[in-house]
């Protein structure tokens, strides 16, 4: 598109200062990698399937089967899969396909762990009936009960009477009332019980107990040494590799699917692994979703506790309440706590429906805002729900910003009830209520996500608003934050496109980072970013931008759904398919390479493809700040 003379002269017009590569470096991490490879290296106990990498053009049209490979003594993992997004739900975003796994322990007794959903159930039984002789099966066992869940039991146990239902004691409360007009064995697990199956293959049960799965259970097999987690330590993508020896490839897709799942009730997670920490000889983690956690059990065991811990340290907490009939108001809510997260700022989900009112209480009181979502049963919010709400308005100060969502089937009163009282006591909402009718959809997902984001930006807006004047003991970080405040910048507008999207988000902290390859930073507030250049590999524009042209306003905040701040503005496309502003002074064609997490921003790095200079005789525009509390 360009010549590497107008090339150079593109990256001449922006860049003043090139920090060492060094100061990037992330020796903690880098140690962390290092000892897990050691770890790997002396595990050789199981034959890996060889890794044979899928063909990107066959993705879409690969129909969904079941793979099934030997993981342990007895021991087989069926993994359903499918190439394609399965669902709306936020989990899903990176649609990178998904696994649905479950597990054969067949010894003197047999044992089927986790038989997937009903997007699956044809083909897995179909598979399951090549593997096993469904009259001599003995026990199911289920980590958390759900409707998407409650189709294959049906066909299972029609196919195996005989058999029992081995579950959480909540679980079993949920499955005799959808079994009640069935004769169907169900065995709550009590305490610390054992369930022989011969030949050494006793299994120890642990109740871990999260508001998103108030049943769940998870199952710990002596005989492998395999911990059977359910929904802890998996991702949400579809792959030929059974074990995780491509485990460094997995971190952002571990840490998206800990995003959408965990961070909202990482006290429940910190809980859930001081548990697992009894099973301190498991040498295999077999989640519900991905591949097998062999070569990077420390690493990532490590890792879910330091993201736990990391939602504990911000400055800010919001309180989401909710319960849920069906999955779609918790559905509702995790989209919304996601875009919260999203950020920077912390967020506590709680089921109330299997709260006690001092939890919720305390949570209320240590909250710096909170959202409540409720399902209408029979016109009215749940009980729960009501006793929620009467805690609220008894606890929650008067100046605490608030938010109300809900699923409905046909009147969503409780919604409105909700929302009325909430404003008839002073409180101000942090964003338009949300009321979904039946199940959510991709469209309304992200609308949910955007209300959280919106959320969190009014609830930071407050924080600075209430503020306090400093006194004179603040008077020395005051002057440091005017001095950092004198680093100017050049003022850019870094554009790229998403499906049919196009995103844009306005920066001055920009510098160039290395010479061979030409490659810059950047740094971008984690509120504007949401899933903007989330995965290396991921094109962009820089724009960068010229005196006199004012561009900033368009970018100013983050576009209202639906809104599409380049409608107004004269564009055309680089040839990596991001949005170019001709009205800028220049521009970078980019290449994401690495993304980490510094404090409330996200520092990019990036390597320059192509560039060009738009206007020769233009001024770059500098963004000059009084202090280095101010954009």
């Amino acid at each position: 598109m360009t010549s590497s003379n107008s090339f150079l002269k593109a990256l001449s017009s922006f860049f003043r200062f090139a920090p060492s590569p060094e100061a990037l470096q992330e020796t903690g991490v880098q140690t962390a990698i290092a000892e897990a490879e050691t770890e790997a290296a002396a595990i050789a106990e199981t034959v890996v399937p060889p890794i044979v990498e899928p063909d990107a053009s066959l993705l879409a049209t690969r129909p969904r089967d079941v793979q099934v490979a030997q993981i342990g003594d007895a021991t087989t993992v069926l993994r359903s899969r499918t190439w394609d997004r399965l669902k709306f739900e936020v989990e899903y975003g990176r649609q990178k396909g998904t696994t649905a796994n479950a597990y054969l322990i067949q010894a003197d007794k047999t044992a089927l762990l986790d038989p997937p959903g009903e997007s699956f159930t044809d083909i897995f039984l179909t598979e399951l009936q090549q593997h096993t002789d469904l009259a001599t099966l003995d026990y199911v066992i289920v980590g958390h009960v759900n409707p998407n869940r409650i189709t294959t039991l049906r066909r299972l146990l029609a196919l195996a009477p005989q058999a029992t239902i081995i579950c959480s004691r909540p679980a079993a409360i949920a499955l005799r009332t959808i079994f009640a007009d069935g004769d169907v064995q169900i065995k709550p697990i009590r305490g610390d019980e054992v369930l022989a199956l011969g030949q050494g293959h006793e299994l120890r049960f642990v109740f871990v107990p999260t508001p998103r799965w108030p049943d769940a259970l998870c199952t710990y097999d002596a005989a492998t040494r395999i911990l059977f987690t359910d929904k802890f330590f998996g991702a949400h993508l579809c792959d030929e590799p059974v074990l995780d020896d491509n485990w460094k490839q997995l971190d952002e897709d571990r840490h998206y699917y800990f995003d959408c799942l965990h961070a909202a009730q990482t006290r429940q997670v910190q809980a859930a692994l001081d548990k697992f920490a009894t099973f301190a000889k498991a040498k295999l983690y077999a989640p519900g979703h991905g591949p097998m956690v062999r070569y990077s059990l420390s690493r990532l065991t490590y890792d879910y506790r330091e993201w736990s811990q990391q939602q504990h340290t911000k400055d800010l907490t919001v309180a989401l309440l909710y319960t849920s009939a069906y999955g779609n108001t918790a559905t509702i809510g995790q989209a919304i706590a996601k875009g919260i997260a999203q950020t920077g700022v912390s967020v506590e989900s709680v089921n109330c429906e299997f709260a006690d009112p001092a939890e919720i209480t305390s949570l209320i009181e240590q909250c710096d805002g909170f959202i409540i979502g409720s399902p209408t049963l029979g016109g009215h919010a749940p009980t729960q729900i009501q006793t929620a709400l009467g805690i609220i308005l008894s606890t929650a100060p008067r100046t605490h910003l608030a938010g109300v969502f809900g699923s409905y089937g046909w009147s969503g009163e409780a919604v409105d009830q909700i929302e009325e009282k909430l404003k008839d006591s002073g409180y101000r909402l942090g964003f338009e209520t949300l009321r979904i009718k039946f199940k959510p959809t991709d469209e309304t997902l992200q609308q949910c996500e955007a209300a959280g984001t919106e959320f969190a930006q009014s609830l930071r807006k407050d924080k600075r608003i209430r503020a306090p004047y400093q006194n004179a003991a603040d008077g020395q970080t005051d002057r440091t934050g005017q001095a950092v405040g004198r680093v100017t910048g050049s003022l850019c507008v870094l554009t790229a496109q998403q499906d049919d999207t196009r995103l844009g988000v306005l920066t001055s902290w920009v510098s160039q980072a290395s010479f061979n390859p030409p490659g810059l930073t950047i740094a971008i507030a984690k509120d504007q970013t949401a899933d903007l250049l989330a995965h290396t590999g991921e094109p962009f524009v820089l724009n960068i931008l010229k005196q006199g042209k004012n561009l900033r306003r368009y970018f100013l905040k983050p576009p209202s759904p639906g809104e599409d701040p380049f409608v107004a503005i004269a564009t055309e496309t680089a040839t990596n398919g991001c949005p170019v502003l001709t009205d800028a002074l220049a521009y970078l064609e980019c290449t994401l390479q690495n993304r980490m997490e510094c404090g409330d921003h996200w520092l990019l790095y990036a390597v320059v493809e192509h560039g060009k200079v738009l206007d020769a005789t233009g001024v770059t525009a500098v963004n000059h700040r009084k202090s280095a509390l101010q954009q």
